[in-house]
């Protein structure tokens, strides 16, 4: 038998090459067999130069070796792949009472071992779990080279129909200098967009100045817009210039706008107006050229019908408004996502990381109530903790690892529905996990309950879930 040697499956299935190393003819014809009914092409070879030999030729996604293979062993070999072919995952056969051995090859890296005689349904399914994984890993690698060659917005990921309305937005406003109000969740970018806006027009050299109105303290707030003069109150020992005056030509972002107070609502308004300002403590005018945008996560309408919003500063801001779509409306994105945190987290020594296909489905099915920032923590928190290439279910957080299947926030039994003891149970330990952010032992506590009680518990939903799938 020579290293070319090879059995080809249906040329319509064909998604692979399997290298089947094992000097006993019957074992590399049933492993060959099995391969083609998965749907992979089959090289074989009965030594280890052999292998060496054709992984050296030609292309291999996969290698199944015998531990006792002649000359160089099993070990050696895999030894040599994992060290010249590191992308080429190894499965080892190991005889019976001999497991031992099998935990060392694991240690060195292999992928996964079978022990002899084996089950054909043994071998297809590790061998179709291994081509899942290799398949992921080719749309991670797609995927990432969609990130570095596709022309974003300042950090801005995704291709869904919504993302790609408000990329056409930013590139018409980012050429004009009226306002703009950012629409959206927390989480969502808003401020990604107004840098974005700035730094695609005409203002790009200037200054971008961004104002958390939220964490400023309201006796403060216009002080710090529009600048204060010496001896203007208690500790103002120099004059200092206000952020609409230092963001000279260029922008002035206002996030969670909604928080500003009222009465400055109205100052604010007339310095858009008039274009100038009046700093604390002078009597001289200012003259400001600047550009505004503004930012909120609240229902700005419903501000202004309970008093809390100017009707005439909602109206001269919202010439143009964008709405960010929450990430539980762009799912398509979430990979994209994935990959580019993936990317971002993962340690220069070490190769960028991929993620199980169940780890994955877990990411989708969650509803992402913090929206991009809440999965950018969770990615940074799995490749923190991991180990290994691939991150799995349990690098999670904990609250997607037990959290509620798909659709998170489950529905509220009515006032007259009555639900088992069991149910009500499962939906408060649930919602206890959401409440804590996952930490098991605060949701315990919360529930007034022991934590290996909990513990039991969720081992006993994953394993309900496990069977119904």
């Amino acid at each position: 038998m020579t290293p070319a040697e090879v059995v080809t499956p249906e040329p319509s299935v064909a998604s692979g090459a399997l290298l089947v190393v094992d000097d006993e003819a019957s074992a590399r014809e049933v492993c060959s067999d099995i391969a083609r009914q998965a749907g992979l092409q089959v090289r074989t070879a009965n030594t280890t130069e052999q292998a060496l030999e054709i992984l050296e030729q030609f292309p291999v996604d996969i290698v199944l070796t015998d531990l006792r293979v002649p000359e160089l062993g099993g070990l050696e070999l895999l030894k040599r792949v994992r060290a010249s072919f590191p992308q080429v995952p190894v499965v080892v056969l190991t005889q019976y009472g001999t497991i031992e051995t099998a935990v060392e090859a694991t240690r060195l890296g292999a992928a996964d071992y079978v022990t002899k005689p084996f089950h054909v349904d043994e071998i297809r399914s590790k061998l179709e779990r291994l081509l899942r994984s290799i398949e992921l890993d080719q749309e991670n690698r797609v995927l990432r080279e969609q990130l570095r060659s596709r022309p974003g917005f300042g950090g801005l990921i995704g291709v869904s129909p919504k993302m790609q309305r408000v990329y056409k937005m930013i590139e018409k406003v980012s050429q004009h200098n009226y306002p703009v109000l950012l629409l959206g969740e927390s989480g969502t970018g808003k401020e990604l967009v107004a840098r974005s806006i700035h730094f695609s027009g005409a203002r790009r050299n200037k200054p971008f100045v961004p104002v958390d109105c939220s964490a400023l303290v309201p006796t403060l707030i216009e002080s710090e817009l529009f600048g204060y003069v010496k001896g203007a109150f208690t500790g103002a020992v120099q004059t200092r210039q206000g952020l609409l005056e230092s963001a000279a030509d260029g922008t002035l972002f206002l996030d969670e706008i909604a928080d500003m107070p009222v009465d400055l609502q109205a100052k604010f308004l007339r310095a858009l107006q008039e274009r100038e300002i009046k700093p604390v403590g002078s009597v001289e005018r200012v003259s400001i050229h600047v550009r505004v945008i503004a930012a909120t996560n609240r229902d700005l309408e419903s501000a202004i019908r309970s008093g809390a919003f100017r009707q005439d500063l909602y109206f001269r801001l919202n010439v143009v408004s964008i709405k960010l779509p929450p990430l539980r409306e762009r799912k398509s994105d979430l990979p994209l996502l994935v990959n580019f945190f993936l990317e971002k987290f993962s340690e220069p020594e070490r190769p960028v990381r991929t993620i199980s296909e169940e780890a994955m489905r877990r990411l989708m099915a969650y509803d992402w109530p913090g929206n991009v920032r809440e999965l950018e923590n969770a990615i940074a928190r799995a490749v923190a903790l991991g180990s290994g290439p691939i991150l799995h279910v349990g690098d999670l957080p904990s609250n997607l690892q037990y959290g509620a299947p798909a659709g998170t926030l489950e529905r509220a039994p009515s006032a007259d529905e009555v639900l088992p003891l069991e149910e009500l149970e499962r939906r408060a330990i649930f919602r206890a996990l959401r409440e804590t952010g996952g930490d098991k032992l605060a949701a315990a506590r919360l529930l007034g309950i022991g934590k290996t009680t909990l513990y039991r518990k969720l081992k006993q939903y994953e394993s309900q879930r496990q069977q119904s799938a």
